[in-house]
C-alpha cells in the first residue's frame, strides 16, 4: 500500500528518497512526491501523478537537493489519483506524508476550514498537515505539535513530519500503520518498510503505536507526550546530555525503551536476479523459502515443539479449540489447516475472514487458540481482528482465549510482538503482489503447528514420524514440482483469449483450487471462480460453456474417483478441463481433458505441492496478456487499511 520514506544525515538526501520510493513500488500506487528543507525557512515540493519515474523526470528538470525530507507513494483512498493529492501534504511551513485512515477527517476538515484553513485536495492527510501547524502556535515544538494533533486523529496512521525553519530534523509517529526508524552513519531514516532503507542501513527500530520519533542526523529519539497515548522517551544513540532528558520530562514525557534490531536478509534478496519479474523469482524460491520454514523445528521422527516459543508445548497442550483469521490468500491457507487440524491433531477449527470477524457476535469455548495468518505481519484487518477478539474477551473475564498465535513473515512485524506466541516463515522478502512462497511457508508453518498439537495431544507417533519425514523431502518434491514450469507456459493459448475460467478441487484442494483462481484474476484479470467440484451440479453448472476453461487439481487419495465424474460433467456441456493429476490417478487425456502429471506426494503435503502449477499458470497467462504481473492494477502488497 502506501509507502513512505524520510531522511535526516550531513549530506543531500534526496538520492536516499527517491530509491527508497523506487523500492516501495512493489507495495501498489498511483502517484509519487517528495518535499525537503532547501535552506532554512525554504520548504520546496514536487508530485507527480504515476510511476516513480514520473516523479524523477520532474526532478530532473527541477531539482532539489537539502539534509532532510520526506517521501511518499500513494494508493488512493480518499481522492482520485491526482498531483492534488498526492503526498506530501503542505501547512504553512509544514510538510506531511501519511499512510492509513483518518476516520473523523470530515469533522476536523469542517473545523479547520472554519478556522481560516484552505483546503486544496481530497484526502484525509492534508487534515493531520493543517492541524499540526495550527498546534504549532501553542506547542512546546514540533514534536509536541505532532502529538497534540495525533490526540484528534481517529483511524489508521503512520506519518513523518518536517518543518522548514527545523532543517536538521525529522518527526515521526505511528498508530495502527507500520513504520520503522533506520539508524545510519550518516544520519537517521523513516520507512514504511525496512526494506526501501536497506542501502542506507541495516539497524532497526521498529516502532510500535503510539510511539513518536524526533530524528536529526546525530541522535534519534523514540518518545511520547503525556497527553498522547503513548509512553516514553529514551535515547537510542549514545551522546544525549543529560540537560536533554530533563527538558523532555519537563514537556510532559516519560521513559520507554525500543531495541534496534539488525536487519536478517542482505539487499540481494530483494533483486531479482536472472527472473524476468519478482513474481518468477519467488516462485522458483520456495524449496529454498520451505527449507527455512522447517530448519530447526523437526527431530528426527517428531517437530520440536519447544522450537516453536518458549510457551509453545504449555499454549498448545491446553488448546481445545482453534479459530483461524486471515485475509486474502492468508484466508485460503487456514482453510486448507482446518482439515490437517481436525483430521491430523482432532482440534475443532473456526476459519474467519478477519475483515468480517469484529462485526459480528462470535461466539469462542473455553480453551481457545486465536491464530492468524500475515505475510507482512501488518495486516489492518488482520491486526484488528485480533486487538478485537482479545479486548472483548478480557473485558469478559477472560473465559474464552488462551492466547494468541501469528504465523507471518516479518519478525519485528506488529502482528508478531503483539501475538502471544509468533511462529515465523523466514520465507525472505516477497516483492511480488501475488502471493507464491509466502502461501506455502504458511502452508508448512500450520502443519508443524497441526503435527505439534498431534504431538502434545498424544497423537498415534506411526504416522507423525511418517509425515516428519516427507515433511523434509518437501523442498526436494516442490524442486521437481517446478519442473513443469516450460509445460505450463505452453497452456496459454487456452486462457489467453478468455474472459472466464473456473478452478474446482475437492477435500482439502478446494482452498487451493480457490487460491489458484485468486492469483489468475488478480494479475491476468480474467474472471476466475472457485468451487467445491461435488458442487457443480447445485448451480454452476449453468457456466459452462463450450470452451471455457476448467482447471482442476487431482491428487490421488479417496476423492479422485468422485473428481472424474465431475470432470465428466464439465465436458458433456463444452467446457475444457486442464487437470494436474497425481500419475497414479488413472486421468489420462481425452476430448475435452488435458493432463499434467505432477510428481507424487503424500495426500496431506499435496496440497502445498499443488500450489506451485498453479502459480506458475497464472504467471505464465499474465504474461502472455501483457498485465504488469508484479504490480497489477488497483492491488497491494501490504494492506494497511481496513
Amino acid at each position: 500500500m502506501c509507502g513512505i520514506v524520510a531522511a535526516v544525515g550531513t549530506e543531500d538526501i534526496l538520492p536516499v528518497l527517491v530509491e527508497g520510493l523506487r523500492r516501495l513500488e512493489y507495495r501498489g500506487y498511483d502517484s509519487a512526491g517528495v518535499a525537503l528543507v532547501e535552506a532554512p525557512g525554504v520548504l520546496e515540493r514536487r508530485r507527480e501523478v504515476g510511476k516513480v519515474a514520473a516523479l524523477e523526470a520532474a526532478l530532473s528538470r527541477h531539482p532539489l537537493s537539502g539534509n532532510s525530507g520526506i517521501a511518499h507513494t500513494r494508493w488512493a483512498t480518499h481522492g482520485a489519483p491526482s498531483q492534488g493529492n498526492a503526498h506530501p501534504h503542505v501547512s504553512g511551513k509544514i510538510a506531511v506524508v501519511h499512510n492509513g485512515i483518518i476516520e473523523n477527517h470530515g469533522v476536523l476538515r469542517e473545523r479547520l476550514a472554519s478556522a481560516g484553513y484552505r483546503f486544496v485536495s481530497e484526502t484525509d492527510t492534508e487534515v493531520i498537515a493543517h492541524l499540526i501547524d495550527e498546534e504549532l502556535a501553542v506547542a512546546e515544538d514540533l514534536a509536541d505539535a505532532v502529538a497534540r494533533a495525533a490526540d484528534q486523529l481517529e483511524g489508521a496512521y503512520a506519518m513523518g513530519v518536517i518543518h522548514a525553519d527545523e532543517p536538521g530534523q525529522m518527526v515521526g509517529m505511528r498508530q495502527g500503520s507500520p513504520l520503522v526508524v533506520g539508524v545510519g552513519e550518516q544520519g537517521h531514516y523513516l520507512g514504511s518498510d525496512p526494506l526501501a532503507l536497506l542501502p542506507v542501513t541495516y539497524r532497526f527500530i521498529y516502532l510500535e503505536d503510539g510511539d513518536l520519533v524526533v530524528a536529526s542526523h546525530g541522535q534519534c529519539r523514540v518518545h511520547g507526550f503525556a497527553n498522547a497515548s503513548v509512553r516514553g522517551d529514551v535515547p537510542v544513540m549514545a551522546g544525549d546530555a543529560p540537560e536533554a532528558g530533563e527538558a523532555l520530562q519537563a514537556a510532559g514525557r516519560v521513559c520507554l525503551e525500543r531495541p534496534v534490531v539488525r536487519y536478517e536478509h542482505d539487499d540481494q534478496a530483494i533483486d531479482k536476479g536472472e527472473f524476468p519479474h519478482y513474481m518468477l523469482k519467488e516462485i522458483h524460491e520456495q524449496p529454498l523459502a520451505v527449507a527455512n520454514t522447517l530448519e530447526g523445528r523437526l527431530g528426527e521422527d517428531e517437530v520440536l515443539v519447544d522450537a516453536l516459543g518458549p510457551s509453545a508445548r504449555t499454549l498448545l497442550g491446553a488448546t481445545r479449540q482453534i479459530h483461524l483469521v486471515a485475509c486474502g490468500t492468508s484466508y485460503h491457507a487456514a482453510l486448507v489447516a482446518r482439515y490437517w487440524l481436525e483430521e491430523l491433531a482432532g482440534v475443532p477449527c473456526q476459519v474467519e475472514v478477519a475483515s468480517e470477524y469484529r462485526y459480528r457476535r462470535v461466539v469462542a469455548p473455553k480453551g481457545t487458540l486465536f491464530v492468524t495468518l500475515s505475510q507482512s505481519g501488518e495486516t489492518a484487518d488482520t491486526l484488528a481482528a485480533l486487538r478485537h477478539a482479545l479486548s472483548a474477551d478480557a473485558a469478559a473475564g477472560g473465559a474464552s482465549y488462551l492466547g494468541s498465535l501469528a504465523i507471518c513473515n516479518v519478525p519485528g512485524s506488529s502482528l508478531a510482538r503483539e501475538a502471544t506466541l509468533a511462529l515465523l516463515t523466514h520465507a525472505g522478502p516477497e516483492i511480488g503482489v501475488a502471493s507464491t512462497k509466502a502461501f506455502t511457508t504458511q502452508l508448512t508453518a500450520l502443519m508443524l503447528l497441526t503435527l505439534s498439537l498431534r504431538q502434545v495431544r498424544g497423537g498415534e507417533p506411526g504416522l507423525t514420524a511418517r509425515l516428519v519425514r516427507r515433511l523434509r523431502y518437501l523442498p526436494t518434491v516442490l524442486g521437481d514440482a517446478l519442473a513443469l514450469d516450460e509445460e505450463t507456459a505452453g497452456l496459454v493459448d487456452r486462457f489467453t483469449e478468455r474472459e472466464h475460467s473456473l478452478f474446482l478441487g475437492r477435500g482439502v484442494h478446494f482452498p487451493i483450487a480457490l487460491e489458484g483462481a485468486l492469483k489468475l484474476k488478480e494479475i491476468s484479470y480474467i474472471h476466475a471462480e472457485a468451487f467445491a467440484a461435488g458442487e457443480l451440479k447445485h448451480g454452476p453448472l449453468a457456466l459452462i460453456a463450450e470452451g471455457m476453461p476448467v482447471v482442476t487439481v487431482a491428487p490421488m487419495d479417496g476423492l479422485v474417483e468422485k473428481l472424474a465424474s465431475n470432470l465428466q460433467e464439465v465436458r458433456a456441456r463444452g467446457g475444457k478441463v486442464l487437470a494436474f493429476a497425481d500419475p497414479d490417478t488413472g486421468l489420462a487425456s481425452a476430448e475435452g481433458l488435458e493432463v499434467i502429471w505432477v510428481p507424487a506426494v503424500c495426500r496431506y503435503i499435496a496440497p502445498i505441492v499443488y500450489s506451485l502449477p498453479l502459480q506458475l499458470l497464472s504467471y505464465h497467462v499474465a504474461v502472455a496478456r501483457g498485465t504488469d504481473v508484479d504490480k497489477p492494477r488497483n492491488l497491494a502488497k501490504s494492506v494497511t487499511v481496513e
